[in-house]
């Protein structure tokens, strides 16, 4: 198929899917895992990309090459004290599917890490599951380290969440390396949770 007839089709599909965007009540954070921290209480900051809210550089989206944004996150004293583990869940509520599409999910991150950049999302030990950041990457809607951002074309503007959590206990390192997805993660973090934040990042594609 044609580059032009794919843009046809997603074209078509956009303007049928026009109003469904705006999944948020159904993100990771809303999930059970998150009743009793309902609130942001984690700084997270993308220095090479702007506030939150910023149109990602093409650089970061699928066709410019798919570069995981540096992030940064800062926990209260309280949160800062208790942390043993973070965990980071990539996910695009405004797909036009029921539920956020997931991204990238990454556990095991260790406690004294509170940055990650692109070359920590490098394969270490893919049997593993391993990366060279020093964590282990679970399974998004499709079995790959990071599904960069590639909104449906002229389906809009499409914001992309990046949820840092803290957890009062590391995960079981078995359960870091078997390709757990998102809903497996939310689950198997139940009465683990300490604070989260998020940091979002915009793209669009239009048909030019």
């Amino acid at each position: 198929m044609s580059g032009t007839a794919r843009a046809v089709i997603e074209v078509i599909l956009s303007y049928l899917f026009k109003n469904q965007k705006g999944r948020d009540a159904k993100s990771f954070y809303t999930t059970p895992a998150f009743a009793s921290h309902k609130e942001q209480t984690i700084e997270v900051t993308a220095p090479d990309c702007g506030p939150s809210g910023a149109t990602l550089p093409s650089e970061y989206t699928y066709e410019g090459g798919g570069r995981f944004p540096t992030l940064e996150w800062r926990a209260p004293g309280p949160v800062a004290e208790s942390v043993k583990e973070w965990l980071l869940v990539s996910e695009d509520p405004d797909a036009p599917l029921s539920t956020p599409v997931c991204h990238g999910i990454y556990l095991g991150i260790p406690v004294a890490k509170t940055r990650v950049e692109a070359k920590d999302f490098e394969l270490a030990d893919p049997a593993q599951r391993l990366l060279k950041g020093g964590f282990y990457y679970g399974m998004p809607r499709r079995d790959v380290v990071y599904m960069p951002p590639r909104p449906l074309m002229n389906h809009g503007v499409h914001r992309y969440f990046f949820e840092v959590v803290a957890l009062s206990e590391p995960l079981d390192k078995e359960f870091a390396k078997s390709a757990a997805n998102r809903d497996q993660v939310a689950e198997a973090i139940k009465g683990k949770v300490l604070g989260w934040g998020m940091w979002v990042g915009s793209s669009e594609r239009t048909w030019s």
